[in-house]
């Protein structure tokens, strides 16, 4: 757009005045080499500023340092009801990564009935980064962002420059404290995590925004208003009311009704006064189950199916999902058994059996939903499979699995004073065996996730408390269903083996599978807790047989005898709990910023990060994620038969697709906050990331090799030269 004489002559003044402005306070400030040549355009001065050398394996933080004349203002990442954000493309050395740009809060402009979002007089936006590790100290690399914005007063003015820095490549280095004060107002202008759970719910009419902090009450705050990063959201020109209950603040907002169901993020703007001053705070907003963006930070997707589900399909789904965890490797061992069980009996008998089998599973899921939303009340970033977030349940298990084991290979058995308790618990002919057998199996099923249930407990764990209960009793209905037809069929039960002698060798066969889930378990704690651990856990497992042994020798035994057995067992289980009971926390398990596991290199994973994620998806590859856990079963069965093969690692690579792994053995809240964005409540998920498309395409649960090697054969090849 050109401007008329005057406006020309005031530009000119401008230039002067900003160019004359900025060399003096460069000379004030002592500034020689920390920021690059200003470039003038008609309306701002732009440079690029450096936090110090580059260091190699180290972020550099980098900031785009903008003067604005008066009256003219630029934008922030949602501009409200009009204008464009800032834009940046980096032409870097090989091996540099640049991340996502990071705005300092903004403020509103209000046009007439319009409402903007940016800033005037300044901005500075930080941006990180990444230094190869193999840059070379000693030299100086030069680092190119062409930049272009819009700016505005009565009219607007689209205005670009190319910028260019160079910085010097040292072994090491500390800030730059000339340009310190810079990089401290940058990012104290940032908006800062809030401190309070928020949550959003509402239609095609209102949205309504609620922040969970009791302590903030209508005397203390002038105004609050909150800034959405997705233009679709929240209408800018609309005003937003704000009321308080004993549970904190409320803002109403009124949706365009453009927006996909998804996650939420913005900014919450809350004006305090304190002492009869109004004070300001940014607070940045992430809410992963609301009616936000159709893409979050760090790849949470767009729009959950379980967000949209009806309550009729997500307790098919669960029924459905529960019927299929009889299949998984972790709950057969302990179903065979108590089938085993029924060919003792018949008609009436045998029903019973199923339903008191069926009470068990029911009373377990509905014990797991009791907790797992109690947690998530109370603000804990958690999951279906959480309880084997804990070291601890996951050894309590393995000595269980053991147990149950050296049972049935006859090591030990319990006698007739401890019916229902003991073998009677899982082993024997009572009601209780049955009860506590679904408890059992309910809970070893709980690394698994099956096709159909995912998006069923997803759906659960945004619902209200009762919504929730109805959909995990579902999946727990679904999981018993089978055992529960088979007891209540008499033709079934008439075409079982009878009864004899193979019914003790094949108990003693299926003692084995138990033993390979406790190993199983015993490696889970391992990579849960680190060298250490594994050594506790072995010890306790040793403790375990020879409790098994001392209380099945004496058993039989009279007086005294049998007593100091039973109590020499009772100290051995208990010190095999305290061995490993200190390693609840984690132990020297690696890990990753936000408690996330570090992934090993060697299979061609990188462990996920958001910024990771966003810089390979900014270098414009393709990007498989893959959320997985060492309990989880199905994740595990899933790497070896569809993602280990040749073929497949020669298919990924012949098409440059960057692997990341996110590892949710142990808790991690960002992974958490990913997998509800794709209502998800646990893993696996896998999300694939195709270049230019906002959105991953996510594959099933339950992968095969031709399935992934479909997907990734619809990019075109890596050309010659990339090789």
């Amino acid at each position: 757009m050109r401007t008329n004489g005057g406006t020309a002559a005031v530009m000119g003044g401008f230039r002067t005045w900003a160019v004359a402005g900025l060399a003096a306070a460069l000379v004030v400030a002592g500034i020689t080499g920390a920021r690059a040549a200003p470039v003038q355009t008609e309306h701002t001065l732009s440079q690029l500023v450096a936090e110090g050398a580059a260091v190699p394996g180290q972020p550099l933080w980098v900031a785009l340092d903008q003067k604005l004349q008066d009256g003219w203002h630029t934008y922030w990442i949602n501009p409200g009801d009009s204008g464009l954000p800032t834009e940046v493309t980096w032409t870097l050395p090989p091996g540099w990564k640049a991340g996502p740009l990071d705005f300092p809060a903004p403020h509103r402009f209000t046009t007439g009935p319009l409402v903007n979002y940016g800033y005037e007089k300044a901005t500075r936006v930080l941006v990180r980064l990444d230094v190869p590790a193999d840059a070379r100290p000693g030299g100086t690399v030069t680092l190119t962002a062409a930049a272009n914005w819009l700016i505005c007063a009565d009219v607007c003015v689209p205005e670009d420059a190319t910028l260019t820095l160079d910085v010097p490549v040292a072994s090491s280095a500390a800030p730059d404290a000339a340009v310190a004060p810079l990089f401290a107002e940058a990012r104290a202008a940032l908006p800062v995590p809030s401190p309070y759970a928020a949550s959003v719910s509402g239609g095609k009419t209102v949205i309504t925004l609620r922040l969970a902090a009791p302590g903030l009450t209508a005397d203390q705050v002038k105004d609050a208003y909150f800034f959405a990063e997705n233009p679709d959201l929240v209408e800018a020109g609309a005003p937003q009311p704000v009321s308080f209950t004993k549970d904190g603040l409320v803002l109403t907002l009124k949706p365009t009704g453009r927006a996909k169901p998804g996650p939420v993020n913005g900014i919450l703007e809350v004006t305090e006064l304190v002492d009869g001053r109004p004070t300001t705070q940014a607070l940045a907003i992430a809410i992963a189950d609301g009616a936000g963006t159709p893409a979050a930070s760090g790849g949470a997707a767009a729009g959950s199916a379980a967000a949209v589900l009806p309550l009729w399909q997500a307790v098919l789904f669960a029924c459905l999902g529960g019927m299929v965890l009889n299949l998984m490797p972790c709950v057969f061992p302990v179903l065979s058994m108590k089938a085993m069980a029924l060919v003792r009996h018949q008609g009436a008998h045998a029903r019973v059996h199923g339903l008191v089998y069926t009470a068990g599973v029911l009373a377990c899921f509905a014990t797991i939903a009791a907790v797992l939303m109690a947690l998530r009340a109370g603000g804990q970033e958690i999951g279906w499979g959480f309880q084997l977030q804990s070291p601890l349940v996951v050894a309590v298990l393995a000595y269980v699995m053991l147990l149950l084991g050296l049972s049935m290979s006859g090591v030990f058995t319990v006698g007739d004073r401890f019916m229902g308790a003991g073998q009677e618990l899982t082993q024997g002919d009572g009601y209780a065996a049955s009860f506590f057998t679904g408890v059992l199996a309910s809970v070893v099923a709980t690394p698994c996730t099956a096709p159909f249930m995912g998006a069923a407990v997803g759906y659960a764990l945004l619902q209200p408390w009762y919504v929730a209960l109805a959909v995990f009793l579902a999946l727990g209905f679904g999981m018993a269903l089978p055992f529960l037809a088979l007891a209540s069929s008499p033709w079934l039960l008439r075409h079982m083996p009878r009864p004899g002698a193979w019914m003790e060798r094949l108990k003693q066969v299926l003692a084995f599978p138990l033993y390979g889930s406790a190993a199983w378990l015993v490696w889970v704690f391992a990579v849960q807790v680190g060298a250490i651990g594994m050594a506790n856990i072995l010890i306790g497992v040793v403790l375990v047989g020879f409790a098994a042994w001392l209380y099945g020798v004496t058993h039989y035994a009279d007086g005294w005898r049998r007593r100091g057995g039973a109590l020499g067992a009772l100290v051995a289980l208990v010190l095999a709990v305290t061995a490993v009971a200190a390693h609840d926390g984690g132990g020297d398990a690696a890990a990753a910023p936000g408690g996330a596991t570090k992934v090993s290199g060697a299979d061609g994973f990188e462990t996920f990060s958001p910024a990771t994620l966003d810089k390979l998806r900014a270098d414009g590859r393709p990007v498989l994620v893959d959320f997985t856990a060492a309990w989880c079963i199905t994740c595990l069965v899933n790497e070896r038969v569809a993602l280990s093969s040749d073929t497949v690692h020669q298919a990924l690579k012949s098409r440059d697709v960057a692997l990341l792994k996110g590892d949710w053995t142990n808790r991690d809240a960002e992974i958490t906050r990913v997998l509800q964005a794709h209502g998800r409540s646990g893993v696996p998920l896998y999300l694939f990331y195709r270049p230019g498309q906002a959105e991953p395409d996510v594959w099933p649960q339950i992968l095969t090799e031709a399935q992934v090697l479909d997907a990734v054969g619809s990019l075109p090849k890596r050309s010659a030269s990339a090789e």
